[in-house]
């Protein structure tokens, strides 16, 4: 983790890169003026400065000098719009580390930070080289494509209101996430509310959405406080949003318009405060023209939509999710795989991921119980199909079927410590499946 001071007058770029840089495990800084940028680097000690050199009080390689008498061995990466050789020239003969020109991809940023990295001393690795770090957070958007780099940029602009967001893509793009994310970044320390509108029993949705009064109706025995009450100032995330019921879209359309509420059988006004993120998998444009879902409400859930790709148009970003997902499955599982070969990151990429991140978390997880040592590798993925596989695979002679079988049902019992129930999930089987195979294994 780096602390990281920005110097930019652009007060929407530095938000976003600052969202971005934290879910990267980095600790940043914002200054917006020349001055401000001085005072803060006299004041603490960065691992790196960004420095923009346009800023509205001062030449940038003016402070840029500035920066570098007191500390000439921090590095300093200027980032500028300016069309200009000389200004290059002389800031990378002055002493910058690097110098990125306006607009930039995050990539650009990371790479930087990653090099600057290295010049740092750090203890002598634990694991093979393509070993990640633990996960900054549980809901990091993992990837550097220009489709992943968009969608972050729209969530640093999105955190400044709270307008209503639709988010749209297939299932297993990671629609939650990108919501959570837009959560953190407009109000971290506010409620996350989500209701999955297609597993609430129709019947009970109204109560789960509004909550209910006492005696409200039979089986009401006491007040409850329904999903809107509970994301208060935060956001309240509508998963499958093209499976509510028609009469309860009147009903939430009513609450976008209002800003409030009434519980059911109740009489007080309840004022609606939190960000409302709605996400589908589901055509609703196609589903208004059927009259499946209201139009009015359509119009007011995609005031700013947000449209996250399937897996399979981003394949640049596989590697590094998979890396991420590895770090953190490892970690959920106790187990000692750090690390996945080259060769097998190849056979991901060339996979279309069907499941979009949800079936390459899987297929993580299962590699993981079938790996033989601490680095996954192009066999521990033989249950996936790609057209590619033959030129990748290392050929070898296999092992027997009965063997590779005994030795994932002995991983998966021993990381969950004998639990049939969790074992049986992790391998995907029936417990009566795995308790018959420890049997016929002769496995105890």
């Amino acid at each position: 983790m780096s602390e990281i001071l920005i110097i930019d007058d652009e007060k929407s770029l530095c938000r976003s890169l600052q969202i971005q840089l934290k879910r990267h495990g980095h600790t940043t800084q914002l200054a917006h003026s020349g001055a401000a940028g001085i005072e803060r680097a006299e004041a603490a000690d960065f691992d790196l400065i960004f420095l923009d050199l346009g800023l509205p009080d001062g030449d940038g390689l003016g402070i840029l000098h500035r920066l570098l008498v007191k500390h000439p061995d921090r590095p300093v990466v200027v980032i500028t719009a300016r069309q200009d050789m000389t200004a290059t020239v002389t800031a990378m003969r002055d002493g910058a580390f690097d110098y990125i020109r306006k607009p930039f991809e995050l990539v650009d940023i990371l790479l930087v930070l990653q090099k600057a990295e290295r010049l740092q001393p750090s203890p002598p690795p634990e694991c093979p080289p393509a070993t990640i770090s633990s996960p900054a957070s549980p809901h990091e958007i993992v990837g550097s494509s220009k489709a992943t780099v968009s969608i972050v940029k729209q969530i640093g602009l999105l955190a400044r209101t709270r307008v209503t967001v639709l988010i749209t893509g297939e299932s297993g793009t990671g629609k939650e996430l990108v919501a959570q994310a837009l959560h953190e970044a407009g109000a971290p320390s506010e409620p996350f509310v989500a209701v999955n509108c297609s597993a609430v029993v129709p019947t009970l949705f109204e109560s789960e959405l509004f909550g209910h009064e006492k005696g409200a109706f039979t089986g009401a025995d006491s007040r409850r406080i329904g999903r809107l009450e509970q994301a208060a100032q935060g956001t309240l995330f509508l998963d499958e949003i093209g499976d509510m019921p028609l009469d309860l879209q009147a009903k939430l359309l009513r609450v976008l318009q209002e800003r409030s509420f009434e519980r059911v059988g109740g009489q007080e006004t309840i004022p609606f405060e939190a960000r409302v993120a709605a996400a589908t998998n589901r055509d609703l444009e196609t589903m208004v023209s059927g009259g499946l879902f209201r139009e009015d409400l359509y119009f007011r859930l995609a005031v700013s939509p947000l449209d996250v790709p399937p897996l399979r148009d981003r394949k640049e970003d596989v590697a590094q999710i998979a890396q991420y997902l590895l770090t953190r499955r490892s970690r959920d599982l106790h187990s000692g795989v750090t690390a996945i070969s080259a060769d097998a990151l190849n056979l991901l990429g060339s996979h279309d991921w069907p499941g979009n991140i949800r079936e390459l978390e899987n297929a993580i997880t299962r590699a993981i119980a079938l790996a033989r040592g601490t680095t996954i590798g192009v066999d521990d993925f033989g249950f996936l199909e790609s057209p590619n596989r033959a030129a990748i695979v290392d050929q070898g002679e296999p092992a027997p079927l009965w063997q590779v079988e005994r030795r994932a049902i002995e991983h998966a019992l021993a990381h969950t410590e004998w639990n049939i129930t969790r074992a049986a999930k992790l391998l995907e089987i029936t417990r009566t499946t795995l308790r018959k195979k420890i049997n016929d294994h002769g496995i105890g």
